[in-house]
């Protein structure tokens, strides 16, 4: 592997308090006496900050989707496993992958602690947990051609780290995404991403700008390693599930283009007996 030379071996917790920028206090103050057009304007203003923060760590991201192509290349899946906030925008960018890029839904799995019911609920005391992460994995049959990513605002939560040493236990390649400085999390992981986005608007409230730098990061993730898998051409979903009639649409549009017919029930009704703008495009030799 081309950076498996740049990779670290499983790192030793410092036995250091880290300092939780994600739980410094906000820069405003008496926000429920600001004025909403204030209000509306201070929170993009700190929105701002976020993707030159992500600049600086670009390099990780790099390191992280070569692996993971080269992990998938090779027969892997891609796990992305957390809690509250995190464990929800891991779920989210997986799921958008099927219909996205035409992969199998058990290509990209996301995991959050306490099962489905934390989807939508809060699950007191499950991100607590230090046994449940790797048993959730286990369930897939986690193996070491896996690439497992932690994700957590704080880079403290127990049922990532805990995940995280046990796939390094098994040789399950790990990284992970935390927006704290030497956080545990990142000392287990092979591969660290602390994006450090400052305190949040809310005092603590790491949905905001800590979750946009983790949902900004997964994007860039999962589209790259698509990319290079060879799941979009030019700069086209030619691979999308045709699911619904917007979709559809803009499948009619890419089989119009490309094969240079002028009508668009044609290319409708090709398209539909197909049922993929790749196999249209690109059918098979024979």
């Amino acid at each position: 592997m081309a950076y498996l030379c740049a990779i670290h071996k499983r790192k030793v917790f410092r036995n250091m308090s880290i300092q939780k920028i994600t739980e410094a206090a906000s820069s405003y103050h008496h926000l429920e006496k600001m004025p909403l057009a204030e209000l509306l304007s201070n929170i993009n203003n700190e929105d701002k900050t976020v993707p030159g923060a992500i600049e600086k760590v670009l390099p990780q991201i790099e390191k992280l989707v070569t692996i993971i192509v080269e992990k998938m290349l090779a027969g892997g899946r891609l796990f992305y496993i957390g809690a509250g906030t995190s464990g929800r925008l891991g779920i989210l960018d997986a799921s958008e992958c099927p219909p996205t890029f035409g992969v199998s839904k058990n290509l990209i799995i996301g995991i959050i602690a306490g099962g489905n019911k934390a989807i939508t609920e809060a699950v007191e005391f499950a991100e607590d947990d230090e046994e449940q992460g790797f048993k959730d994995l286990e369930q897939y049959l986690v193996c070491d051609k896996d690439v497992v990513i932690g994700i957590a605002a704080s880079g403290t939560t127990p049922y990532v780290i805990a995940a995280l040493q046990k796939c390094n236990n098994q040789g399950i390649l790990t990284g992970s995404i935390c927006c704290n400085i030497n956080a545990p999390l990142s000392e287990v992981a092979n591969i660290s991403i602390e994006v450090i986005v400052g305190p949040e608007f809310i005092t603590g409230s790491t949905r905001m700008k800590s979750g946009t730098a983790q949902k900004l990061i997964l994007n860039m993730i999962s589209t790259t390693v698509m990319i290079q898998l060879g799941r979009v051409e030019n700069n086209s979903m030619v691979n999308m599930q045709l699911t619904n009639e917007k979709l559809i649409d803009r499948g009619v549009k890419m089989v119009m283009d490309n094969l240079n017919i002028d009508d668009y029930e044609e290319a409708k009704k090709l398209l539909l007996k197909t049922g993929s703008v790749k196999k249209l495009l690109s059918p098979p030799r024979l």
